[in-house]
């Protein structure tokens, strides 16, 4: 199934004759870009407002649109696992950036990585030539929640000045969790010599630099690791790690071993120079499609600049590495959904006000898509003069908005899409489904049904805006 509308065929688009006023998206990351595609598919102006380069932060490095900060990657894309379902119900609904995303693909074994200067260039270009869509570059402080439909999509490095507003919006205190950056080297720096390519288990192509270390050269990478300087904190910073995206250093703390069944697990990575698997791995991934360069897979850290150069070329392969970036550490903002958002994710108190990606208390790149998609489609309901109708809880979109909405408020933390998070199958099926991967094909295959009816409903409401 494709768009939900047809592609722009470079004629004018008609906006719709309710509309007076165009939707404000704040924002055009991942969600804020995929937002507006879906508005302007169903014929609804917009309004996008970037503050780059007006005013960076932290994290970014250009001016383009949909800028990956963190890792490529955009996880699995093997069948019948919770992040391809989460793909697969975006790619049925007309989504632009799963599409560029293929298009910008990088080799990644069984994982969908991209070429994140192509994905956001080619990103930014679809954007930028859409008639319907205004491009305001400029920092958005402040919010008329009875004005006009607005998406806020800021992203996890929302501006101070924009947090203060959501506080006010809000009325209640905002949520935040500490994020990492993994570094990145230049390709001809690494001795390829003592390294070797592979995917784990053999999952899809050997795309993959594998860094093998014996106990001994673990042990001293260990001991370095354990006594770097990390970057001070400053002084009003309580450093509150989002648990899956822990810096190396914090892993290490907790035990010799964690890295070893974490980021440097060496399980399905057998050395074919050896035919041993060696005692820990470090996994290199590819950054771009001239493969000049490669990122240091869930090496994530807070670590001194030197120290990283120090520590980090203990690593075999690495002894002569250049880094083009060193890893990094970051604030990023979210709400608490439990207590502000509805299942459309539209706040509970201003209704005009919707909020998209990981601001909204989702974690990872695809699931920040996901609920720009989510939003936009919704907005474009609101602004026809719709009722909003929140997607299926059986989807992978409604198990996302269902934790969102309705997760423990006082311990709330954003999530990746997993099956914990999806429907479960009734009991009498799980007990004569024992293979757990069936019973997972069987969990989306009830999705993607329930997914396609819900479209087919959306595209009943709005008929005025097909063709």
């Amino acid at each position: 199934m494709g768009s939900l509308f047809p592609p722009y065929n470079g004629h004018e688009p008609q906006t719709s004759p309710f509309m007076t006023t165009p939707i404000r998206i704040i924002g055009a990351g991942l969600a804020g870009s995929e937002a507006a595609w879906q508005c302007v598919r169903r014929g609804v102006a917009v309004e996008l407002f970037e503050m780059r380069p007006v005013r960076s932060t932290p994290a970014h490095q250009t001016a383009h649109f949909a800028e990956l900060v963190c890792s490529n990657s955009l996880k699995s894309d093997s069948e019948n696992t919770a992040p391809w379902l989460l793909k697969e119900e975006m790619r049925r609904a007309g989504s632009l950036l799963i599409e560029i995303a293929r298009q910008s693909a990088v080799p990644a074994g069984h994982a969908l990585a991209v070429d994140r200067e192509k994905f956001a260039e080619a990103v930014t270009a679809a954007i930028e030539r859409e008639p319907l869509i205004r491009i305001v570059r400029e920092e958005v402080t402040a919010i008329d929640e009875a004005g006009p439909i607005t998406i806020i999509a800021a992203g996890p490095l929302t501006s101070d000045a924009l947090s203060r507003e959501i506080l006010r919006l809000g009325g209640g205190e905002q949520l935040y969790f500490y994020d990492s950056i993994s570094p990145i080297v230049e390709a001809d720096s690494i001795d390829m010599t003592r390294v070797y390519m592979a995917a784990r288990y053999d999952k899809g192509t050997a795309d993959y630099i594998n860094c093998p270390m014996t106990r001994e050269e673990y042990d001293r990478f260990l001991d370095a690791l354990l006594e770097a300087q990390s970057v001070d904190a400053k002084g009003w910073e309580n450093l509150n790690y989002f648990e899956s995206c822990l810096p190396i250093e914090e892993i290490a703390r907790r035990g010799r071993d964690t890295l070893r069944f974490g980021p440097m697990k060496p399980v399905g990575l057998r050395n074919p120079r050896t035919g041993q698997t060696p005692y820990a791995v470090v996994q290199l991934r590819q950054e771009n499609l001239r493969a000049d360069s490669y990122n240091l897979v869930g090496f994530q850290n807070h670590l001194k600049f030197g120290e990283q150069a120090r520590i980090l070329r203990l690593i075999p392969g690495l002894e002569n590495a250049k880094f083009l970036r060193y890893g990094q550490i970051h604030r990023n903002t979210y709400v608490n959904g439990p207590t502000l958002l509805t299942e459309t994710l539209q706040m509970k108190q201003h209704p005009k006000v919707l909020f998209a990606g990981q601001i909204s208390g989702v974690e990872g790149y695809v699931e920040s898509i996901a609920t720009g998609l989510l939003a936009g489609l919704l907005a474009a309901a609101l602004a026809a003069g719709a009722e909003p109708v929140p997607p299926p809880r059986a989807t992978a979109f409604g198990a996302l908005v269902n934790y969102i909405c309705h997760a423990d408020a006082k311990n709330f933390q954003p999530a990746n899409i997993t099956f914990d998070l999806l429907l479960a199958l009734d009991e009498e099926t799980r007990r004569r489904t024992r293979d757990k991967k069936q019973r997972h094909a069987m969990v989306c295959q009830r999705a993607l049904k329930a997914l396609d009816g819900w479209l087919g409903e959306r595209r009943a409401e709005l008929p005025q805006l097909q063709g």
